[in-house]
C-alpha cells in the first residue's frame, strides 16, 4: 500500500475546509432584493410622509375658510343705524359686541320696515322717550313713579343718557319697541335691553323730549320715525 505523504494530506485538508465561492448570479439577485426593498421602503415614507402634510394643510385651511366667514359675518353687521326722525337725524352705534341677539333682532326689524311711520308714543322729560308698543306702560310708570324719589336713590344705580334699548320683556319682532333715555336712569339693565347709544343727534332727543304731553306722556303733535338707515360706517 502506498503511503500519502504529509504534505498532500495538509493540501488535502485546506481544500476541504476553503469556503465556497459565492456565485457572481447569487451577488446580482441579492443586490436586485436589497434595492427593491430599499425603494419600497423610501416610497412608503414619502406617501405617508405627504399625506400627514396634506392632512394638516387641509386642517388649517379649513380653519382659516371658518375664521373667514365668521370675520366676514362680523363684518356685514352694520354698526350703525340713522334715525331720520320728523325732528331730524339721531344718529346711533349699534353695541354688536355686548347685544348681538338684540342687534339681530332690530337689523331684521329695521329691515323689513318695521320702524317706518313708528310714532314716538310716550314722551317723559328727564327719562325716555318711547316709539313702538303703545299698550307697553309698565316701564313708564315705573320709571315716572321713580322720578318722586329720585334723590333717595343710590348714586350707583344711574345709567348713561342718550341710550337705545328695548324692553326687556319677551316680544315678537312685530312688536320691536325702543327706547331713548334722556337722563341717566336707575336700575336701567332691569327694565331695557340697552343695544346702542346716540352719538349724533342729542340735540333732536331733547328737542322731542320738550314736546308737550297729555297726562298720560302721550304727545299731544304726531312725532315719529320717517325711516333708518343701517351703515356700516359714518
Amino acid at each position: 500500500m502506498a503511503r500519502i505523504k504529509p504534505q498532500a494530506l495538509l493540501q488535502q485538508s485546506k481544500k476541504k475546509k476553503a469556503p465556497r465561492s459565492i456565485s457572481v448570479a447569487a451577488i446580482a439577485l441579492y443586490s436586485v432584493v436589497t434595492v427593491v426593498m430599499v425603494f419600497f421602503l423610501y416610497a412608503t415614507y414619502r406617501h405617508w410622509s405627504q399625506r400627514s402634510i396634506m392632512q394638516t394643510e387641509e386642517g388649517t385651511s379649513n380653519f382659516q375658510v371658518e375664521d373667514d366667514i365668521l370675520d366676514s359675518k362680523k363684518s356685514d353687521v352694520p354698526r350703525y343705524a340713522i334715525f331720520n326722525t320728523s325732528k331730524g337725524l339721531i344718529t346711533v352705534e349699534l353695541y354688536n359686541e355686548g347685544s348681538p341677539e338684540i342687534v339681530d333682532e332690530f337689523i331684521d326689524a329695521c329691515q323689513k320696515g318695521h320702524f317706518k311711520g313708528m310714532l314716538f308714543q310716550r314722551v317723559v322729560k328727564h327719562f325716555v322717550i318711547q316709539g313702538g308698543d303703545s299698550e307697553n306702560l309698565a316701564v313708564i310708570e315705573d320709571w315716572t313713579s321713580r322720578e318722586k324719589h329720585y334723590n333717595q336713590l343710590e348714586k350707583r344705580l344711574k345709567h348713561e343718557a342718550f341710550m337705545l334699548g328695548t324692553s326687556n320683556t319677551k316680544h315678537d319682532k312685530e312688536a320691536f319697541d325702543i327706547f331713548i333715555t334722556t337722563a341717566p336712569i336707575p336700575d336701567l339693565n332691569a327694565k331695557l335691553n340697552v343695544f346702542g347709544r346716540v352719538i349724533n343727534g342729542e340735540d333732536i332727543v331733547q328737542e322731542i323730549e320738550e314736546v308737550d304731553t297729555d297726562e298720560h306722556y302721550r304727545p299731544k303733535s304726531r312725532i315719529g320715525i320717517i325711516d333708518v338707515t343701517l351703515k356700516q360706517t359714518i
